[in-house]
C-alpha cells in the first residue's frame, strides 16, 4: 500500500465565517509565531493568550512549540501535556460554535475532559478556552458602550442569533477573565462589525478590531501580536479614533510590522481593502520599527525606521514613495502639515451641500429642466439616475450656500482605490450657480477660482504625479480630503504636465519609470 497519502490539516480547509471574521492558516500563525523570542517555549512559566479564538489554530501551533521546547524540563509526555494545557494555553472563543473548534483543535476534543481529550487533568468542559454568552450594554444613545454597535440593528429582534458581544472587548477588566496575566497575547480579532447591514456596503459596518489591540495592551503583556487590516496605517475612515492611530504610530513600542498590500497573500479568496498586517509589539521597547512590504506580487521591501519617520501622521506603506516624498518636502517645506501648502486644503468635506435628507446620492427631488425656481444646475449620481445633471431650487441646498455662484472641480467622493492604477474618479469643472449631490467632493471651493484655473487644476489631478501621491494614503474606496495630503499645492494660471512636475521635484529615472509603471493615464 502506498504511503504518499496527502492528509491536509483540517484547519487549512475550513470556509471563513464571513470576509470580517477570517480563519487564520497555521502557515500565517507560524510566521507570526517566529517574531517572537522562541525561548519563550522553552520556559515552562511563559503564558500565552487568544482573546479571540476561531479555530484554535494560535493555541494548537503554540503547544506543538512549547512540546519541543519543554521537553528537557518535563520528560514526560503526559505530564507535559498537562502543564501546558493548563498552565500555559488560554483563549476566549468568539462564538459558542468556535469554542467547541478551538477546543476540539486543542485538546483534539470538543469538551476538555471529554474521554478523547489528550489532557486527563480538567475537570470541566471547557478547560482553558471560555466561551461566556456576553450581552451588550447599552446607554441613553441606544449603543453599547463598550462596541458601540446599534441596539436598533435587527440582530436584537431576534433570539435565536449571537450578538457578538466579543468577551474580551465587553468589560473594563480584561485580566479578571481569567485572573491572571499574560506573557504573550496573539490572535487575528474580528474586524468590524456588519450584522445588520444587508445592503453589503462595508463603508457602514464599524471597525471593532482596534478594540482587541487596545484592550490586549491595557493587560500590559510583554509581548503582543495580532493580524488586523492595515487601513488604520493611513487613518482610514472607518471611525477608529484618531489617539488610537497616534498611539500605536508614537508609542515606538511595535517592534516588527509585516504589511501585505494584497490581503488575499493572508487569505486567499478573501477581499479586506487596504490589506492586511501583522506585528510584533514589545511592552519594554521603544525604538524603530523593522517594517516588511509585501506587495501586490508578494514582493518583500524592507526599510528600518520610526514608523511615521516624516512626521504625516500615517504610515507611508509605499518604501518607493519615501524618496520621493522627501525631495518634495526639500521643495517645499512642511507642505504635509502647511494647510495652504497642501492640496487638502482646497478640498471639501463630504456632504458638502447635502443635510442628509435633499441632495444625496438617492434624492429624487429635482427636475430634469430648468425652469424659474429650478434654476441651480444639479450633478448627480448617474449611476443611479441616468442623467448627467438635473436642475434644484436654492430652497433644496441647506449649506455652503456662498459657494454656489463660483465655478469650481468636481470629483467623485469614492471611486478606485490604491490598488487600482487609476487611483481616483473622473474630475470635471463645474458651471457656476451649481451644486452636487454627496456623490461628489468640491475642489476650489474656497479660493474662488475662474475657469481656466479650474481646469488648470483638472490638468493637475489628471498626472500621474498627481494620483501617485493620493494613492499612498487612499487604500479603499472612498477618497475624503485627506488623502490629498501628500499632494503639494501648484499655482494654477497654468496647466501642469508631468514631465514638467517630474523636473520641478527633481526626481530621478527610476522614480520617474516607477510611477509612469504604477499609475495608468486618465483621459
Amino acid at each position: 500500500m502506498s504511503n504518499n497519502t496527502h492528509m491536509p490539516d483540517v484547519l487549512n480547509c475550513l470556509a471563513n465565517l464571513s470576509s470580517d471574521e477570517v480563519f487564520t492558516s497555521p502557515k500565517i500563525v507560524n510566521e507570526m509565531l517566529d517574531l517572537l523570542p522562541q525561548e519563550l517555549f522553552e520556559n515552562p512559566e511563559t503564558t500565552f493568550l487568544d482573546p479571540c479564538t476561531k479555530s484554535g489554530v494560535f493555541l494548537r501551533e503554540i503547544a506543538k512549540r512549547l512540546l519541543v521546547g519543554l521537553e528537557n524540563k518535563l520528560p514526560d509526555l503526559q505530564d507535559r501535556i498537562n502543564h501546558i494545557f493548563t498552565k500555559q494555553l488560554f483563549g476566549i472563543a468568539i462564538t459558542r460554535l468556535t469554542s467547541l473548534l478551538s477546543r476540539r483543535s486543542l485538546y483534539c476534543s470538543k469538551t476538555a475532559d471529554g474521554k478523547y481529550s489528550i489532557c486527563d487533568c480538567f475537570t470541566n468542559n471547557d478547560g482553558n478556552v471560555k466561551f461566556d454568552n456576553i450581552k451588550h450594554t447599552w446607554n441613553e444613545d441606544l449603543r453599547c458602550e463598550f462596541c458601540g454597535v446599534s441596539q436598533t440593528q435587527e440582530t436584537y429582534k431576534r433570539t435565536d442569533m449571537e450578538v457578538f458581544a466579543y468577551q474580551f472587548i465587553h468589560t473594563y477588566n480584561p485580566e479578571e477573565i481569567f485572573n491572571m496575566k499574560f506573557d504573550v497575547i496573539i490572535g487575528n480579532p474580528p474586524y468590524q462589525f456588519n450584522v445588520g447591514n444587508t445592503s453589503g456596503n462595508s463603508s457602514k459596518a464599524k471597525a471593532i478590531y482596534h478594540l482587541f489591540v487596545q484592550q490586549a495592551k491595557k493587560m500590559q503583556p510583554r509581548y503582543l501580536s495580532m493580524i488586523i487590516p492595515s487601513r488604520w496605517m493611513t487613518r482610514s475612515t472607518e471611525g477608529i479614533p484618531d489617539e488610537w492611530v497616534d498611539d500605536m504610530l508614537k508609542e515606538n513600542k511595535l517592534k516588527i510590522l509585516h504589511d501585505y498590500i494584497d490581503a488575499s497573500l493572508c487569505f486567499p479568496g478573501v477581499e479586506i481593502k487596504g490589506g492586511v498586517c501583522y506585528f510584533l509589539w514589545e511592552r519594554d521597547y521603544s525604538g524603530k520599527c523593522q517594517y516588511f512590504l509585501h506587495d501586490i506580487n508578494n514582493n518583500l521591501l524592507s526599510n528600518f525606521d520610526y514608523l511615521d519617520s516624516m512626521n504625516s501622521g500615517i504610515v507611508i506603506r509605499d518604501i518607493n514613495s519615501l524618496g520621493i516624498i522627501k525631495k518634495i518636502v526639500k521643495k517645499e517645506n512642511n507642505y504635509m502639515i502647511d494647510d495652504n501648502k497642501n492640496f487638502s486644503n482646497i478640498v471639501s468635506p463630504k456632504d458638502f451641500y447635502t443635510n442628509k435628507k435633499t441632495l444625496t446620492s438617492s434624492w429624487s427631488g429635482y427636475k430634469k429642466q430648468k425652469d424659474d425656481l429650478y434654476n441651480i444646475k444639479y450633478y448627480l449620481n448617474k449611476n443611479i439616475h441616468k442623467l448627467d445633471y438635473a436642475w434644484v431650487k436654492k430652497e433644496d441646498i441647506s449649506k455652503n450656500l456662498d459657494t454656489i455662484s463660483e465655478f469650481k472641480v468636481y470629483i467623485p467622493a469614492a471611486g478606485g482605490t490604491g490598488n487600482d492604477s487609476q487611483v481616483l474618479g473622473q474630475p470635471f469643472l463645474g458651471d457656476k450657480n451649481s451644486v452636487c449631490s454627496q456623490t461628489y467632493l468640491v475642489i476650489g471651493y474656497n479660493k474662488n477660482y475662474n475657469q481656466n484655473e479650474c481646469n488648470n487644476i483638472i490638468s493637475y489631478i489628471k498626472t500621474k504625479f498627481f494620483r501617485y501621491l493620493v494613492s499612498i494614503k487612499k487604500k479603499t474606496q472612498n477618497g475624503p480630503r485627506m488623502v490629498y495630503q501628500f499632494v503639494p499645492m501648484q499655482d494654477f494660471s497654468k496647466p501642469w504636465t508631468d514631465k514638467e512636475l517630474y523636473a520641478k521635484y527633481n526626481l530621478s529615472q527610476d522614480e520617474i519609470n516607477f510611477i509612469e509603471s504604477t499609475i495608468k493615464p486618465m483621459e
